[in-house]
């Protein structure tokens, strides 16, 4: 286990990222300062320790890589696109042999199959700007699965977010607000970096 949020924010900067992020797919990577702020605010509510965690459309695997790295028992990494994924056990192999960490299981699929019953759902979807409530699907997915989200979306959406937890009989019970960087990675983007305003929810079901 890392000590401090600092430490956990190096380790997560040394992961591999994408190589070839789709556009299609909204593929971002979650910065790992805002990744290492979501994992500490987790582990100081006891959510990590010991927890059976899924990170949904995980990417690289920053997010569940660095719950492991706080002391979760497993994580299951899902995520369709299989470039992400080999990186994505690539980042587990290479903190293995550095960390005792915890288990991982690989399903290389879409989110709409997943069907285990876990202690956490963490998940940075789809923002759906290329393709209308993208992310949808990966709530639905995150409220049968267990009792406590953490579900990244554009702020903007906060409308919907409310709505549909509401619709599942969840309670939002804390909001994070960042400035979520984007480096221009695709050759439509004008500028170097473009900060995106998104939200972190927390949403429990009690």
């Amino acid at each position: 286990m890392v000590k401090s949020q600092r430490d956990l924010s190096r380790e997560l900067s040394k992961l591999k990222l994408f190589e070839d992020p789709q556009f299609k797919l909204e593929q971002y990577e979650t910065p790992p300062h805002i990744a290492a702020d979501w994992i500490w605010e987790m582990a100081q509510r006891s959510e990590v320790a010991g927890k059976t965690i899924l990170d949904a459309g995980c990417g690289t695997g920053i997010l569940g890589l660095g719950l492991l790295l706080m002391g979760a028992r497993k994580i299951y990494f899902v995520e369709k696109d299989e470039s992400a994924m080999k990186i994505c056990m690539e980042n587990y192999n290479t903190l293995k042999k550095e960390y005792e960490i915890g288990e991982a299981e690989f399903i290389l699929h879409d989110i709409s199959i997943f069907d285990e019953q876990v202690d956490v759902v963490v998940q940075n979807p789809p923002f759906g700007t290329k393709e209308v409530h993208a992310d949808k699907v990966f709530l639905e997915v995150a409220f049968k699965s267990t009792n406590i989200i953490y579900s990244m979306h554009k702020y903007s959406t906060a409308k919907f977010v409310e709505a549909i937890s509401k619709d599942f009989g969840f309670t939002i019970t804390k909001t994070w607000r960042y400035d979520f960087p984007i480096k221009a990675k695709y050759e439509f983007h004008q500028k170097p970096v473009k900060d995106i305003d998104v939200g972190l929810w927390r949403m429990e079901k009690i």
